[in-house]
């Protein structure tokens, strides 16, 4: 039984993976909740929220082989410096709010390693892969490859340098065919329906969490950072 949990859980598509983490991070386990109904409900971690995303995330783009491997360089890196900031104080660096608000009181916010960066960086990986799988399932004339630059042009080509914006170049043209990624994404449990119907409630879910991150990027003038 065990075996085949594993199995099927190995099936499972980055996105159905994602969704399901997301939920748990956000609004926690329903049956505890039955159990504990007059407990005082802990308020939800923005940070868990996206290192949950972001990490699966990354199995995505494993999935897809090394075409994309700046942009999972990047997220790994970022990812390792956010969830290292949280394991040295959990409740302190719940929200992503008290994170970037510290570092811009220590005016430490727009150094090459803060963790406003990596939050900032993360927030736009997101963003690009949102876009790229909208355009994915919803325009069906086009090719991966004309997919990705689209999705690439609108969330991470104005932040990059010209250093970044070459190595994407190089990547395009190792982007697989769209029916290759579709069939990684959906794993052995989906249909075609079914990862449709996932990739409509990951970006539903996600939207607020990116909300966040550019609501506090315009607070403190951030929003227009670009890589160093």
């Amino acid at each position: 039984m065990e075996k085949k949990r594993k199995e099927m859980e190995k099936a499972k598509s980055g996105l159905r993976l994602a969704m399901e983490e997301l939920c748990l991070y956000s609004s926690g386990d329903e049956k505890e909740e039955q159990v504990q109904v007059k407990a005082q409900e802990q308020p939800r971690s923005s940070t868990m929220d996206l290192l949950s995303v972001s990490k699966q995330l990354l199995r995505v783009l494993d999935e897809i082989g090394p075409t994309l491997l700046v942009l999972r360089q990047d997220i790994q890196q970022n990812i390792q410096r956010l969830q290292d900031l949280l394991e040295t104080d959990s409740s302190k660096y719940a929200s992503l709010t008290a994170i970037v608000t510290e570092e811009v009181e220590q005016g430490t916010v727009k150094k090459t390693k803060s963790c406003t960066r990596a939050i900032i960086w993360l927030s736009r990986s997101i963003s690009f892969s949102k876009c790229l799988m909208e355009r994915l399932l919803k325009a069906p004339e086009l090719s991966l490859s004309e997919i990705v630059e689209e999705a690439y042009a609108k969330t991470l080509k104005p932040w990059h340098g010209w250093i970044s914006s070459a190595a994407y170049k190089v990547a395009m043209k190792l982007v697989p065919e769209r029916e290759v990624l579709i069939a990684l994404l959906m794993g052995n449990c989906q249909d075609f329906e079914d990862l449709t119907e996932d990739a409509k409630m990951l970006t539903y879910a996600v939207q607020p969490m990116l909300e966040e991150i550019d609501a506090i990027s315009v607070k403190h003038n951030l929003d227009k950072l670009k890589s160093s």
